[in-house]
């Protein structure tokens, strides 16, 4: 699933491409699509009908638009979701589940998901330390690269778990946009092991974990994200190329760059985890 990085790609688009806009219609070309809007499809497009769009916002990998009415349309890109700023009248997309029509009659938003994971739901904006956040999301911690990120409490909030690190990790109530891919290459920045307790970290060795997150994501936000297939691409349909500077995530039996050994995979939560067993010794249990 996109991370904070790539999320961070589309929201940058959309903010050139839609913000300031407003709304002509919505067309629903799959339920699915709006599953999590519990009204269901009229109230859906109704709602959105005539409403301007007023900046592109995210936290973490959440990302949404602001609408004019104090409302928020919280997009979940799923595995496969894209959007895509299209011209009127260019052919659909095979897997088009949601177009979006201006009033200037300009480039179009569609919406295009070939698994039907993610999707489109209203949400009140609420104040949520200091910012307005859908209600939905509204527990969502701060991520890294968030100018009001605080990293010493955020390490505390680490040690303070009772789990293991990369778990902890990827609790985006702690410390949000980090996903498998980052958390993997932020731990092997760091030599941490994935398995080694929080309570056990130092809090120099929590502070350079966030700030290896922190480096990391900025670099693959540069390259444009990472990109594995062509599921994953920015509003003018082109992927990210970070997937060439990645050190051990998908590097199994690879040598590592740092140290030569090669680089280990091991299952972890239904996926899986990558790591220099030299470089990142796993942690003796008593």
């Amino acid at each position: 699933m996109p991370e904070l990085p790539e999320v961070e790609v589309v929201r940058a688009g959309l903010q050139a491409h839609v913000a300031g806009r407003v709304i002509a219609r919505v067309d629903v070309l799959h339920p699915r699509a709006i599953r999590r809007h519990a009204l269901g499809p009229e109230d859906f497009t109704g709602r959105l009908a005539g409403a301007r769009i007023e900046a592109a916002r995210r936290r973490g990998k959440y990302l949404w638009l602001e609408l004019s009415d104090k409302e928020a349309l919280l997009a979940h890109l799923g595995m496969s979701g894209q959007m895509l700023v299209q011209p009127e009248g260019e052919p659909d997309e095979k897997h088009l589940r949601v177009r979006v029509r201006f009033t200037d009659g300009g480039p179009e938003l569609r919406f295009v998901d070939q698994r039907t994971f993610g999707g489109f739901a209203l949400s009140d904006l609420v104040d949520a330390d200091g910012e307005l956040l859908p209600s939905t999301i509204a527990h969502i911690g701060r991520d890294p690269m968030d100018p009001q990120f605080d990293p010493k409490q955020a390490v505390r909030a680490l040690r303070s778990r009772r789990t293991e690190v990369k778990r902890a990790l990827l609790d985006q109530t702690l410390v949000s946009g980090v996903g498998n891919i980052y958390a993997d290459e932020a731990l092997w920045r760091a030599k941490l092991h994935w398995s080694r307790l929080t309570e056990k970290l130092t809090n120099a060795q929590g502070t350079l974990l966030l700030e290896s997150a922190a480096d990391v994501m900025a670099e693959a936000l540069k390259a444009g994200g990472t990109s594995f297939d062509a599921l994953y691409v920015n509003v003018n349909g082109q992927s990210g190329y970070f997937e060439r500077s990645l050190n051990v995530y998908g590097q199994a039996d690879r040598p590592c760059p740092r140290c030569g050994t090669p680089i280990r995979r091991e299952p972890f939560m239904n996926r899986s985890s990558y790591f220099c067993p030299r470089c990142q010794p796993r942690p003796r249990r008593k």
